[in-house]
């Protein structure tokens, strides 16, 4: 206790010294807790469930990550209950609880009645589902909900009554029969629920197209709870003996169908979209943040080291009263652990702020992000464990430096000399090694900056900024399936008379989103191209839609209203097309055929290509710009009448595209107030396809920044230190006429020392460490040059800024007074 109290009053004694110290150190801390708090939730956090190590999800041993399934096999495994001890199918999505017009979205599971007993997650109010309430239509009390905890406090306000309340899902009408415990947020991580129906609801809410008979579509997702005593193993034998029978009876005329055998894998940390999406990229940002630590480290040893060796005068007196090497030792540890623990503590403030801000900057307009970010054992034992490390980084060598003396050794000039150099060489080694760690910091943020930089600026082949997208959905309609097409097309119509309004058109791919359609096809006189290279992607557009998307026409012409049923099939392709299959020759007058892939659409009608446009991007904007084919919509085959469209409403006006919603909405429900309608302009889906590459950028060019700062600081506290201690070889060296640039020199040949080792080491460890983040760059390979040369150089400019401050003033130093202090 002694220690500690004259342990803060000499850390109050340096105010300066302390509080860098502690800002270093909170900065350091704070960020490896934010990432790790992050990386814990998505990787490592179990499941907020009973016993969550019993649970297994099926998989397909080939697939690597197939965890989709149709219904008919789900519903084949729940009538087998000797393979495990319970079991539940379950598919995210939004539920939309507006009556009309524009959507009103929240957060929703689709799940099988044993959803909560498979978890183990009893209701803090009402009940769970029982299997009555999954039969199909809704069981005996109709269709029910269970809503979560955040949504009762939100929606009802945390009153009991909500328990027997009605509320309108889909334009379906359920009643809410529970809510679950504050903290469930579902099976899968990186996203929350409020709203909870069962499957058997499902055929109430799409009708004539539920999904529940699609033995082709491909939906759900399915844990299983082992039984007592049960392997991993043996259910997986269990399930591959029944996996003939499931195969027969849910075959939908695939050769191939399930011939791949059936698996479980390990469910406790449940299932994640978002952990695969970011898998490669939290772990790179751990690694970041760690060197972040180490450069904190080895800075705040420098300060110490230099305190340590000012203070040599009083600890050599304290010897010379009496006290052992051991307790001085103990006595400078005390005073690291002091700082580490306030360091530690701002720092659990500053993570618990930064790991929420950059959880939202995950989020998007349609995609909220959630991850359970409250303090665990694991937590905490992470940031006790970052301090341990960093008060052993940085407390033991000031500690055993500075000890490192005889009694009354300071009072003499040459005890002094000798423990000079040791210091000396100590410090440069740490200031080598931020140099080197700042070098690695800098060349990985260029490359993550320089990868967001060429995504952001990938020829997107349309213009976004005054384009906005609205989803119409008709499935809530009265209107007949064969007759929505006439429908959407009135839609676009009224829509287009709309003031402000330039131009609008229908498509049932909307770009950048994601979502695709493809098939195999051949072209007329040219030879076919083999299996799965014949891929193409496609669409069905209507007239205008290349003038509203702002994708210019390369040749030929763009599809007319005189396009539709009855006149002779058309299609157009775009560049990659004309690249791939015709090898650059004019497509125009060729004939393409679908070969016979099934689809939304006629495969045998042959199209005649009339026109060429340029490039865009369809999917993402990762993936190289495929070869596309446009169809026109109004010569779609009769069956295809998908309960949803994409609407691309063009604005003549500056503004955001987003101010024509309103007017828009009005127009639409003057065709059908029935129509569920969703506006998102076209730049926030662009900018929303950025969100990894943006946050990676973001964060490591904050802690390359960040590293920066530290060695920059490192570097001038050091170069400042070495000269007092030489202020009197200086002043000699000036005395015997050695001009003020000799001695700015002097001082810039240490920093240049210091740094050119630095940067060469930082540079090779730079080079074997690139080959880790390939997967996440665009457009430059890991070890770019550039970026390398850039990194260098960044760092030559802030030594070189460090070190002319403390050069500067060595070269004014007054000869005649140093040596009369000498």
């Amino acid at each position: 206790m002694n220690d500690l109290r004259l342990a803060i009053r000499t850390l109050s004694a340096t105010p300066i010294v302390s509080v860098v110290a502690i800002l270093s150190l909170t900065l350091g801390i704070g960020a490896n807790t934010a990432i790790f708090s992050i990386v814990n939730s998505l990787l490592l956090r179990t499941l907020p469930v009973n016993d969550p190590q019993r649970l297994v999800q099926l998989d397909e041993a080939s697939t690597n990550g197939q965890r989709s399934w149709t219904y008919p096999i789900w519903n084949q495994i729940h009538q087998q209950p000797q393979l495990f001890d319970r079991a539940f199918a379950w598919s995210n999505t939004r539920f939309n609880l507006a009556a009309a017009g524009e959507t009103e979205f929240v957060d929703g599971i689709w799940a099988s009645a044993g959803m909560f007993d498979t978890l183990g997650v009893p209701a803090v109010l009402g009940r769970t589902f029982s299997d009555a309430d999954d039969r199909r239509g809704g069981g005996p009390d109709g269709p029910v909900a269970v809503i979560s905890y955040d949504f009762w406090q939100r929606r009802f306000g945390g009153a009991r009554d909500a328990i027997g309340r009605t509320l309108n899902v889909e334009r379906v009408p359920v009643t809410v029969i529970g809510v679950t415990p504050p903290g469930f947020f579902g099976p899968d991580v990186g996203r929350t629920f409020d709203i909870v129906l069962p499957l058997g609801v499902e055929p109430l809410v799409r009708g004539r197209e539920t999904w529940l008979d699609g033995r082709s579509t491909w939906w759900l997702s399915v844990i299983a709870r082992l039984k007592p005593n049960q392997s991993r193993e043996a259910a997986i034998q269990a399930l591959q003996n029944a996996q003939p029978q499931i195969r027969d009876a849910t075959q939908p005329g695939w050769t191939d169908y399930l011939k791949d055998p059936l698996t479980l894998v390990p469910a406790a940390n449940g299932d994640s979209a978002l952990r695969r999406r970011y898998q490669r990229a939290a772990t790179i940002l751990m690694a970041i943040v760690g060197v972040v630590l180490l450069i904190a480290a080895a800075n705040i040893a420098n300060l110490l080291l230099a305190r340590a060796s000012v203070r040599r005068h009083e600890l050599s007196v304290r010897l010379a009263l009496g006290a052992s090497r051991r307790q001085l030792v103990r006595l400078l540890l005390t005073e690291s652990a002091v700082l580490a623990t306030v360091g530690a503590a701002l720092g659990i403030l500053l993570a618990h702020w930064s790991s929420r801000l950059l959880v939202a900057q995950m989020s998007t307009q349609t995609e909220r992000v959630f991850l359970d970010l409250s303090l665990d054992w694991r937590v905490l034992g992470f940031t006790v464990g970052a301090t341990a490390v960093t008060v052993l980084l940085f407390g033991t060598a000031p500690a055993l430096r500075g000890t490192d003396v005889k009694p009354m050794e300071a009072i003499k000039e040459h005890g002094r000399s000798n423990a000079t150099h040791g210091h000396a060489r100590t410090t440069a080694a740490l200031l080598i090694a931020q140099v080197a760690l700042s070098v690695i910091l800098v060349a990985a943020a260029g490359l993550f900056v320089r990868t967001f930089t060429a995504l952001a600026n990938v020829p997107l082949g349309f213009e976004p900024a005054r384009v906005l997208v609205v989803t119409v959905n008709a499935q809530r309609t009265q209107v007949a399936v064969p007759d929505r097409p006439a429908l959407f097309e009135r839609v676009r119509h009224s829509v287009a008379s709309v003031p402000g309004v330039g131009s609008v058109s229908l498509s049932v791919i909307t770009p950048v989103t994601g979502q695709g359609w493809n098939g195999t096809v051949d072209v007329s006189d040219v030879s076919p191209l083999p299996g799965r290279q014949s891929m193409t992607f496609k669409n069905a557009v209507t007239p205008e839609w290349f003038e509203t998307l702002g994708t210019p026409l390369i040749t030929g012409r763009r599809f007319t209203d005189s396009d539709c049923t009855g006149a002779p099939r058309v299609a157009i392709v775009n560049k990659a097309f004309v690249r791939k299959f015709m090898n650059g020759a004019s497509p125009i007058g060729h004939i393409v055929r679908d070969r016979g892939v099934p689809g939304l659409e006629n495969n045998d009608v042959p199209k005649e290509i009339v026109g060429v446009v340029a490039d865009a991007v369809y999917r993402n904007l990762r993936e190289p710009i495929p070869a596309t084919l446009y169809v026109p919509m109004a010569q779609l085959s009769e069956s295809f009448a998908v309960p949803s469209i994409s609407l691309s409403v063009r604005s003549m006006n500056a503004g955001s595209p987003a101010l024509l919603s309103r007017s828009v909405a009005a127009a639409i429900a003057q065709v059908n107030p029935d129509l569920a309608v969703t506006f998102l302009p076209m730049a926030s889906l662009v900018n929303a396809s950025l969100t990894q590459e943006r946050v990676i950028a973001t964060l490591s060019g904050f802690f390359g920044g960040l590293a920066l700062l530290l060695a920059g600081l490192g570097l001038y506290g050091g170069t400042a230190y070495a000269v007092s201690r030489r202020r009197s070889e200086i002043g000699i060296r000036m005395a015997l006429g050695a001009p003020p640039s000799g001695v700015v020199r002097l001082v810039f040949a240490r920093v240049a020392r210091l740094v050119g080792a630095g940067v060469i080491a930082g540079v090779l460890v730079s080079l074997w460490l690139s080959r880790f983040v390939e997967a996440l760059l665009f457009g430059l390979t890991p070890r770019d040059p550039a970026t390398l040369v850039v990194a260098a150089l960044i760092l030559i400019v802030v030594g070189a800024l460090a070190g002319w401050i403390p050069a500067r003033r060595a070269s004014r130093i007054d000869p005649a007074r140093v040596l009369r202090d000498a």
